[in-house]
């Protein structure tokens, strides 16, 4: 289902994947610095959470800025927040590279303030930008180190943003409950040699709807 969800003076195109049951729980998922949200690894994830039970509204928003690209998700997730075709109890923020970024700096903004009412349940970076190539001294942390609920990380073991032992030190000092699943010598476009894009495409799929049912399944315990 496509929609336009107004930001500002203008309107960001938006897909919904709907499931088949009425969904209780939704992810909210945008790209990277380059391309939009109809990015392969995208509309792959969306079509799995969707067949799993799991709404899937993802994004296109084009700036650059990454405080713009925060105010955009803020927008998307308000819409889904108040929207009265879906009643979620929850969403979980996802986000490609860049749009991982995003994701994080809003959870940390929208968990901080008074408003938190838990209708944020996670978050979902895939191939987080942890610093620029061959830049290992300033690390993007700083969202992540203040976020409080459980955190996703699916990055490649050759990711040239990522340094695997630089993330796993920064998770290491994060108080939210987190779990890294590092896909064998994939780069930061998660392209693995000697396999195919669908091949990790579905790794990645299964790790991140996997790890969305125990999280929401730990919400109701």
């Amino acid at each position: 289902v496509k929609v336009k969800i107004p930001f500002g003076n203008k309107y960001l195109d938006a897909v919904f994947s709907v499931p088949e049951k009425k969904p209780t729980y939704g992810v909210v998922l945008t790209h990277g610095a380059g391309g939009d949200m109809n990015f392969p690894h995208l509309v792959s994830l969306a079509t799995c959470l969707a067949s799993h039970g799991v709404l899937c509204l993802r994004f296109t928003c084009k700036g650059l800025n990454i405080a713009y690209r925060t105010k955009a998700f803020k927008a998307v997730v308000e819409y889904l927040k108040l929207s009265d075709d879906y009643k979620l109890s929850g969403v979980f923020l996802a986000g490609r590279s860049m749009g991982s970024r995003a994701a994080a700096s809003v959870v940390r903004q929208l968990s901080q303030g008074d408003d938190d009412d838990g209708f944020i349940q996670g978050l979902v970076c895939l191939s987080y930008p942890l610093h620029r190539p061959k830049l290992q001294s300033k690390l993007r942390d700083e969202d992540l180190l203040l976020i409080r609920c459980p955190v996703l990380f699916v990055s490649g073991s050759a990711d040239e943003m990522c340094e695997k032992q630089l993330l796993e030190n920064v998770v290491s000092k994060m108080k939210a409950p987190k779990k890294i699943h590092w896909i064998d010598k994939a780069n930061h476009g998660m392209a693995v040699k000697g396999r195919t894009a669908d091949d990790v495409m579905e790794e990645i799929n299964a790790q991140v709807f996997s790890w969305v049912r125990e999280n929401v399944h730990q919400q109701h315990k």
